[in-house]
């Protein structure tokens, strides 16, 4: 089966820059490399198809080859260009390092092997009120410290972690699997680069271990459901005296009995009395800095929606205060008595011939037209 273009490939110009085919070959190699995709024979084949094409592309005297000849200027067997055996190419060492450590996080290489801590979640649910207005909550997490017996060594007080002898300190092996050369954590010391022969009795050989602590959160004022607080170096320690993670709290606020929140709005649902509504009146509803008044002029209808400014939330990340949005529910009155049935009788009759109920009239109209458009 013939080959596709290299370029076509990686997706980019034949003019691409060292920089663009490597930023190509990395998003490539993130989404196919075989680890992510497990027993996915497809992807892993798109996987060396990236390889062998950015293999190629990355050095200059390949590439020119390619250009030339196409593919027989770069393969071995027709007799076209340098060895293209293993992982040869210009860069491909440290690119592929990099990929590594972007897909299973870390590096990959010698030098330092102390692990940085897990980065932890936490769930807090806040009034409305707290959160609109800001507070500081206590909480209590399970979390992974640095032991302080080894001071996060693992080894036992008075000894110290032996290089591993079989990656000499490297914390990876190298295995060969066909034309592949890839780079493995070490069995042995798993990724450290050393080993504790004699394990601190506190954390058994960890560098650090499971206790409670409490720490102290300042919410800001206008937080909503989703936000997330960042609290740095407040998560799981890291192994053998790595830095600790970050504690990310993620905020929840829970449901109002009155009030309902959309960005920096408020809104609310105030009942009122038909006779209210028909006469007009004064109402106190509330808000969270307290009680306001709140007029209703006659005729309010069902619905009626009555901005309230600057009574709503200040958002967390600046902007304008929001609004205060007051929905008017008419109340039916419920439970009359005989006479007040009767009195409603009297004021309905009183309403006929006149125009007292506009939206009633205008919906009778379009039903109206509506049943003579149908010829009914």
């Amino acid at each position: 089966m013939s080959k596709r273009d290299y370029y076509e490939v990686l997706g980019v110009e034949r003019n691409a820059s060292e920089a663009d085919l490597k930023k190509a070959y990395r998003r490539l190699a993130m989404k196919y490399h075989p680890d992510r995709n497990p027993d996915d024979h497809e992807t892993e084949a798109r996987f060396k198809e990236a390889k062998e094409a950015y293999e190629v592309l990355s050095d200059a005297r390949k590439r020119a080859a390619y250009d030339q000849f196409g593919h027989a200027g770069v393969d071995p067997s027709m007799g076209g260009g340098p060895d293209m055996g293993g992982f040869g190419g210009a860069g491909f060492g440290d690119i592929f390092g990099d990929i590594f450590s972007d897909i299973f996080g870390g590096s990959r290489r010698g030098g330092s092997h102390m692990n940085r801590g897990a980065d932890l979640r936490y769930a807090l649910e806040l009034s409305l009120e707290d959160a609109v207005a800001g507070t500081t909550v206590k909480i209590r997490i399970p979390a992974w410290s640095t032991c302080g017996t080894c001071n996060g060594s693992g080894a036992k007080p008075g000894t110290s972690p032996k290089t591993c002898p079989t990656c000499q300190g490297a914390g990876q092996v190298r295995v060969q699997q066909g034309f592949f050369s890839i780079q493995q954590t070490c069995p042995q010391c798993h990724g450290q680069g050393s080993v504790v022969e004699s394990p601190c009795p506190d954390c058994r050989g960890q560098g650090r271990i499971q206790e409670q602590k409490t720490l102290s959160v300042k919410v800001p004022p206008g937080v909503d459901t989703g936000d997330r607080i960042r609290l740095a170096g407040e998560g799981e320690a890291g192994g053998h005296g790595g830095p600790a993670g970050d504690l990310y709290v993620e905020v929840h606020v829970k449901p109002h009995v009155i009030f309902r929140r959309e960005d920096s709005h408020l809104f609310c649902e105030v009942p009122i009395s038909m006779t209210t509504a028909a006469l007009g009146g004064e109402l106190e509803v509330p808000t969270l800095d307290g009680k306001v008044k709140l007029k209703i002029p006659a005729g309010t209808q069902n619905g009626k929606m009555f901005r309230m400014r600057g009574k709503g939330v200040k958002p967390v990340r600046g902007g304008p205060q929001g609004d205060l949005l007051c929905q008017v529910a008419v109340e039916t009155p419920v439970n009359l008595t005989a006479r007040q049935k009767e009195l409603l009788r009297e004021l309905d009759e009183s309403f006929a011939g006149q125009d007292h109920h506009p939206q009633s009239h205008s919906w009778m109209d379009g039903v109206k037209k509506f049943f003579e458009g149908m010829g009914f």
